[in-house]
């Protein structure tokens, strides 16, 4: 991904609101999964990363686009933004 490619998926990302939330459980099978199915509807989320999580939100970010084939658009202090684009449909065009 280049930086105009970021660049443009960070100025998308800003008016979205947070779909889940990371709390002290941190990364389960459950959660993963739901990321997932999320992607099949949406290209681009926004995930925050509670207080009482102990882990470190770069390192979860990187633990869920493994999981889920997605790509770290940016973490911002507690919060991540993933993108995967769809292949039969996709609805983001990147520069």
């Amino acid at each position: 991904m280049t930086s105009k490619q970021r660049a443009y998926l960070k100025s998308l990302a800003s008016s979205l609101n947070p779909v889940f939330q990371v709390g002290k459980a941190s990364l389960t099978p459950e959660f993963t999964e739901a990321i997932e199915e999320t992607f099949h509807t949406k290209e681009l989320i926004k995930i925050a990363v509670l207080k009482n999580c102990a882990d470190d939100p770069h390192e979860i970010a990187e633990m869920i686009a493994e999981r889920t084939h997605s790509q770290v658009v940016q973490v911002i202090g507690k919060k991540i933004i993933l993108y995967k684009p769809d292949k039969k449909n996709p609805k983001i065009t990147l520069p």
